[in-house]
């Protein structure tokens, strides 16, 4: 049996190109918005998508709400956020303070860093979609 692996992470966002202007802002690389030839209608979802390819393979999707409600066959709702976090793990605490200025600088809002008695310093942003993300250095 094979280990479980997420491949793919689509984060719903209101407009496309806000949010790949702010994971640009970020570092991460994409080559823009794709697939927009594909139309969709009332109830199938068009192609627009934004991928950055990770390391691991692991692709980081950005797509319209109603886009991914439709294609998930869902209501679409309210954005919610804040029931989970996306982690990203980095090398030292510096960087830490470099990727939350880089989201702040971006747009963000940043929260206060924690040094934790357990040896994680981390501290969160929201994306503008709200998505949550804990940037991680474990000592």
């Amino acid at each position: 049996m094979k280990k479980a692996r997420i491949h793919v992470i689509t984060l719903a966002v209101a407009d496309l190109e806000r949010a790949l202007a702010f994971y640009r802002a970020l570092g991460l690389q994409s080559a823009g918005v794709t697939a927009t030839e594909f139309a969709g209608d009332d109830t199938h979802p068009a192609g627009a998508i934004v991928m950055f390819h990770l390391d691991g393979g692991q692709i980081l999707a950005l797509y319209p709400r109603s886009e991914l409600a439709k294609d998930a066959g869902i209501a679409l709702g309210p954005a919610r956020s804040g029931e989970f976090s996306l982690g990203h793990v980095v090398e030292t605490r510096q960087e830490v303070d470099e990727l939350l200025a880089k989201a702040e600088a971006a747009g963000a809002l940043v929260t206060e860093l924690h040094d934790r008695p357990w040896g994680i310093y981390s501290g969160y942003f929201r994306d503008p979609d709200g998505h949550l993300w804990e940037i991680i250095h474990n000592s």
